[in-house]
């Protein structure tokens, strides 16, 4: 995803060793990856889940299995390289991460000394002076370890990055789309510098592509400094949308982060994280990154714009959608904010064996649980001049890409890891609901995952007064998935999407 405002991103560099990413499955490691492809470098993964990956990733780019607590798969993944990313931290509110962070940043500098690994770049957090919230603090002080380890790194800190897709904006997103009214905390008020993604990736590559002997830390930002407040503003002016906020100074930071919880796609842990961040401010103190690593980013309401107009791209790229496609008579309109929900079960039997149920879902053998509710479904569909369940599907086992299966039609079909289904019911929205199957040390994780775009206030409608039968039938079909695959069965929970 090279930036056409920058062409020097988009240009094959000079050879050089293999260039190893860490984080590549994550919002900004999985948009850096295809950006190194695209200039043609020699790129490899360290991957936790590397056949989640796997299907990402251009044919040259290596992944090894493991991650950067495994001292095995370390040694392997920095040998023979010459610039590693490091993107990786832990976002969550539990148990002690700042020593889980540090620790990891101590041994991943530690084993590219040895590799001889010439550059470590760094994604961190901006912020500066006493006060710093954890993870702030945790995340600049991870900076640090890996410039201890003796590798010349290069440190970005960023302040929130405006993207479809990203957490920060996906938050402000969440909230204007949903609050008419909006109580706001005193967060609010505090300054940033957002960042649009493209600018990110920009930075990122111009410090893979920097002289020898360029190290140190290097604020990075938009060219905007706002108010959280103020992009909330211009993203409702952006919408078209009539926003009032109220300010209320005495909501706390928890209160803020359940406040989030209710109304947006955040789960608590990492609202609690963000809202804990929310309250420093993260300003560009100075212009040393733009002076050496010759990058001139955007504003932040051309950022915004930009999320806008990318959003279905940029989804796209996600593993939730990738490759989904649009009805021409839908192409225009605007979706949003996307609803997941996502649920897992552990079975005692390998991935194929799991899959098999998965791929004779619909016509005939139904859905595993309650097929009368989904043939009431398909009738009310007929009614309104949808197409029902009367097409059944092609073939009783065999599925291939763009056949239908009642109102679904067949996305991504990748046995014995993915199914993806797009919903061609009438509904105010768009749907798909998809399967991952993994391997797992006691056999097979199966993942179900509904995904839903609301349109406008029906669509929302739509999915929340639906919630709890769609709760009923998501968990009983996942349930009747595994017990078709005949594999003694571990506990079904809901998870919040990775």
């Amino acid at each position: 995803m090279s930036d056409d405002r920058h062409p020097e991103a988009g240009q094959t560099p000079a050879p050089r060793g293999i260039v190893l990413v860490t984080g590549a499955t994550g919002y900004v490691g999985g948009r850096l990856l295809t950006a190194l492809e695209e200039r043609g470098e020699r790129v490899r993964c360290l991957a936790r889940r590397p056949e989640v990956l796997r299907p990402r990733v251009a044919s040259t780019t290596e992944i090894v299995a493991g991650d950067i607590t495994d001292p095995g798969a370390l040694t392997a993944a920095l040998e023979g390289v010459h610039s590693a990313f490091y993107l990786v931290h832990a976002m969550d509110a539990r148990g002690d991460f700042a020593r889980r962070d540090r620790e990891a940043a101590r041994r991943f500098g530690a084993a590219a000394k040895d590799a001889g690994v010439q550059r470590i770049i760094y994604l961190g957090g901006l912020g500066r002076g006493p006060g710093l919230s954890e993870h702030l603090a945790s995340r600049q002080e991870t900076g640090r370890v890996l410039a201890e380890s003796g590798v010349a790194t290069i440190e970005l800190r960023a302040s929130i990055i405006i993207g479809s897709g990203s957490l920060s904006f996906e938050m402000v997103r969440a909230l204007v789309e949903r609050l008419p009214v909006m109580i706001t905390p005193r967060w609010v008020s505090t300054r940033t510098q957002p960042i649009a993604i493209e600018d990110v990736i920009s930075y990122l590559l111009a410090a893979l592509d920097a002289p020898k002997g360029v190290t140190g830390v290097f604020e990075i930002g938009g060219s905007d400094a706002v108010t959280y407040g103020a992009i909330m503003r211009e993203y409702a002016r952006q919408r078209g949308l009539r926003r009032w906020m109220i300010p209320v100074p005495l909501l706390t930071p928890r209160l803020s982060s359940l406040w989030l919880r209710l109304v947006t796609p955040l789960h608590a842990t990492v609202g609690r994280a963000l809202i804990d961040g929310v309250r420093n401010e993260t300003i560009v103190g100075d212009d040393r990154a733009r002076r050496v690593l010759d990058v001139q980013p955007l504003g932040f309401a051309e950022a915004i714009a930009r999320a806008l107009r990318n959003e279905d791209r940029a989804f796209a790229e996600t593993r939730w959608c990738d490759a989904f496609g649009d009805r021409p008579s839908r192409a225009t309109r605007t979706y949003r904010p996307r609803i997941v929900d996502s649920r897992v079960t552990e079975v005692a039997c390998d991935p194929a064996r799991a899959f098999e149920p998965i791929r004779r879902l619909g016509g005939e053998t139904g859905w595993y649980y309650g097929n009368v509710l989904w043939r009431i479904r398909g009738a009310l569909d007929l009614l309104v001049g949808g197409p029902g369940l009367r097409r059944g599907r092609r073939d009783p086992r065999v599925l291939r890409t763009g056949d239908t299966l009642d109102f679904w039609r067949v996305e991504a079909f990748e046995p014995p890891h993915l199914l993806r289904l797009s919903a061609e019911m009438r509904l105010p929205g768009r749907a798909w609901l998809q399967f991952e199957v993994e391997p797992t040390a006691a056999g097979a994780r199966i993942r179900q995952t509904a995904i839903f775009d609301p349109l406008g206030l029906a669509g929302l409608l739509y999915w929340y007064a639906l919630y709890p039968l769609h709760r009923l039938i998501f968990s009983g079909m996942l349930r009747g998935i595994a017990a078709a695959a005949a594999c003694p069965v571990g506990p079904t929970q809901a998870v919040a999407p990775e």
